[in-house]
């Protein structure tokens, strides 16, 4: 009985962040954690550019400035969250024993 050999590397010649799923390419961890940054800084500067036209004068909305300003640091809370149980992981991982 003759036993083929199973491909068990078949995307070795993509990038790390380019595993493609189905046909669909997923973006890798680090892809993901840097748009999931850049969202986050984007929060923050159309909250910071509505509280500045909020205090000019140029806007009277000030349920959007708030809206905004929520949303940004609800945002910046989840980011720091995350940010810990990174953290948390990367910890346990080098107490591991080898």
């Amino acid at each position: 009985m003759k036993i083929s050999p199973v491909n068990l590397i078949q995307t070795a010649d993509l990038k790390p962040h380019e595993i493609k799923s189905d046909k669909i390419l997923v973006p890798g961890f680090k892809d993901t954690l840097t748009d999931s940054i850049k969202k986050v800084n984007e929060l923050q500067i159309k909250a910071q550019q509505a509280m500045q036209n909020l205090s000019t004068g140029r806007s009277e909305n000030i349920h959007e400035t708030m809206i905004a300003m929520q949303q940004a640091e609800i945002a910046f809370k989840m980011m720091v969250q995350v940010r810990n149980k990174i953290m948390t992981a990367y910890q346990e991982i080098m107490r591991m024993t080898v």
